[in-house]
This record gives C-alpha cells, sequence and structure tokens, in this order.
C-alpha cells in the first residue's frame, strides 16, 4: 500500500508537470500534453490501479491549486486520469484459465476498443458545454474557432478574419466545425494506444510489467465491437445531435478497425524471407501515401472489418498449412 501510494504521488505530480508546460510552455511544449496520462498508466500497470488512482488524487489537487478553476481540473481528471486509470485496471484484469494455476488475462483486442470507446466519451462528454442541439453546437464551436484564429492572426474584431493561404475562411471554419470532433475522436484512440503501448514497453523493459506481453498479431476484437461500428456508423448519417455522436463514435472505432487490420498484416507476413524489409516498406509507404490522399488506410480499416467478419488470419494461416492463431 505505502508502494503504491508512493508511486501514485509521483505519476500524478509528473502529469501533472506535463499538463502544466503545455499550458505555459512556448506553443511546441503543447504535445506533451499526448502524454500526460502515460505515468498514471504505468504506475496502474506496473504497480496496481490503486497507484493510479492515488496519482489522479494528485493530479487534481496539484492541478486545483495552480489552475484555481474547478471546471478545468475535473475536465482534466475525466479526459486524462481516468481513462488512464481505467486501461490500467482493465490491462491487470485476468480470471482462472483452464489449466490448473493459470490465468487468462483481459484480451489485447478488448483494450484497443477501449481505447476507442473512451476516446469518443470524452469528446462526447465536450458536447454539452457547446450547447445543447447540433445549430448551437455548431454556432459555439464556429465562434470558438474565429476568436481563436482572430488572436492568432490579429485581426480586429471588426474585418474579416484573416487566413494565410485562404482567399474565403468562411468554408474553412465550416470544415473546421464539421470535422473537429471526428478528428479529435481520431487523435484520442491514438493518443490512448500509444500511451497503453508505452506503458506496456517501459514497465516490460523494467521488469514491472506484472501480465505477459501479448501476442499483438492476433489479437481479436469482441463481437460487440462490430455491431457498435456498425450500428454508429449507419447513424452517423442521421442529422442532429444523434448524428453527430454516433459520428464520433463509429470515427474512434475506425480508427480502432484499422489498429486490427495492422493486426492481420502483421499476422500474414510472418515466416516470410525479409519481413523486417517488407515490414517497415510497408509502414514507409502507408504513412507516405495516407498522408497525401488517405485511401491506404482505409483499405487497412477495410481489411479489418474483413477479417472481424470472415476470420481471414485463420483461413490464411490454414492455407499456409499453419495451426490458426490464438486469442490475445
Amino acid at each position: 500500500m505505502v508502494q503504491n501510494l508512493l508511486m501514485g504521488i509521483g505519476a500524478g505530480a509528473a502529469s501533472t508537470m506535463l499538463l502544466l508546460a503545455a499550458v505555459y510552455g512556448p506553443p511546441s511544449a503543447i504535445v506533451l500534453v499526448i502524454f500526460a496520462g502515460l505515468p498514471l498508466l504505468i504506475a496502474a500497470i506496473g504497480w496496481s490501479h490503486r497507484a493510479a488512482l492515488a496519482g489522479i488524487a494528485v493530479m487534481a489537487i496539484l492541478l486545483g491549486m495552480t489552475l484555481q478553476s474547478f471546471l478545468a481540473t475535473g475536465t482534466v481528471v475525466l479526459t486524462i486520469g481516468v481513462p488512464a486509470w481505467w486501461l490500467g485496471y482493465l490491462t491487470l484484469l485476468a480470471r482462472p484459465g483452464a489449466a490448473a494455476g493459470s490465468l487468462e488475462w483481459y484480451p489485447s483486442g478488448n483494450l484497443v476498443v477501449w481505447c476507442a470507446l473512451l476516446a469518443a466519451a470524452t469528446v462526447v462528454l465536450a458536447i454539452p458545454f457547446y450547447g445543447t442541439d447540433e445549430a448551437s453546437v455548431q454556432a459555439a464551436m464556429r465562434s470558438a474557432f474565429e476568436r481563436a484564429m482572430r488572436m492568432r492572426s490579429g485581426t480586429p474584431a471588426d474585418q474579416q478574419v484573416v487566413i494565410p493561404g485562404v482567399s474565403d475562411p468562411g468554408p474553412f471554419i465550416e470544415l473546421l466545425v464539421i470535422i473537429a470532433p471526428l478528428v479529435s475522436a481520431a487523435i484520442g484512440t491514438a493518443v490512448n494506444l500509444l500511451n497503453l503501448w508505452l506503458a506496456g514497453v517501459v514497465t516490460r523493459v523494467s521488469g514491472r510489467l506484472n501480465r505477459p506481453w501479448p501476442d499483438l498479431p492476433s489479437m481479436r476484437f469482441p463481437a460487440y465491437a462490430f455491431a457498435i461500428a456498425a450500428v454508429s456508423l449507419a447513424l452517423s448519417f442521421v442529422s442532429g445531435i444523434l448524428g453527430m455522436v454516433a459520428g464520433i463514435v463509429a470515427t474512434a472505432m475506425l480508427v480502432a478497425y484499422a489498429v486490427l487490420g495492422l493486426a492481420v498484416f502483421h499476422a500474414v507476413t510472418r515466416g516470410m524471407k525479409n519481413r523486417g524489409f517488407i515490414v517497415s516498406v510497408f509502414y514507409v509507404g502507408l504513412f507516405l501515401l495516407s498522408a497525401r490522399q488517405g485511401w491506404p488506410i482505409m483499405i487497412v480499416t477495410l481489411i479489418g472489418f474483413a477479417d472481424a467478419l470472415f476470420n481471414l488470419r485463420a483461413r490464411l494461416a490454414a492455407w499456409r498449412g499453419l495451426p490458426p492463431p490464438a486469442h490475445t
């Protein structure tokens, strides 16, 4: 208990320092927000989820004293602290296995889905701060973007906002209003996945990882993941606040299925000659092409959906005369 408490104090202080450096530091320091939950995840996975809870309490106290805002402190706790604690708790969740004395650990595929759902939840919880219907939410977001751009460009309030490289700022701002919640959900999912992976690597290298490292190329999603993705994607075409919320959930789930598609690629390339070179070329090409056109990552996402529906990895393993991949 004492060790968990001490580790929690250190993790909470580290997370707070990262957040305050992003708030009061130079503009480039904003990237530190990405890793604000990492110390809490390391504490949860390397020690106990109780250490992460202690860290959240310390972070809340320090931020409350510094920011002097209950709303800002509560927002950070709900969007960074609680997801880190929950992911750490699930990572160490286990039940007795079939063999005597063995344990069946919480599946890695389920953790990926939770990364997406937590990211979507944090974006959805922010909607009421902007309004209670689609029109009011978009109007508040539009006003916030205009204020931010006026401050950045130094444009007076009685003049049209100036955006470098954009002749007509109106359509550009409207595009931001539409895609901002979706991009936030996608980035949030990626950040949760990155921090969870980094926490696992750090605790594994230090010898503090309290569960076996999963075989990530063999991971599978639970059955409810496909239902959530399909329903949210269908509802995202509905107008109103329901369509907005569904679009946020669907975007986060699409990122999760892109990760599943990458797992399929890693599983399929196992045993190939020059596999390291093939994987390197694949990722470089995927990054460059997706950054310019976007369709390659969508193909990877579709592969993830196809694997969930048709069990591609098992079929390919049978075709190659290999045993089917285990569920991890």
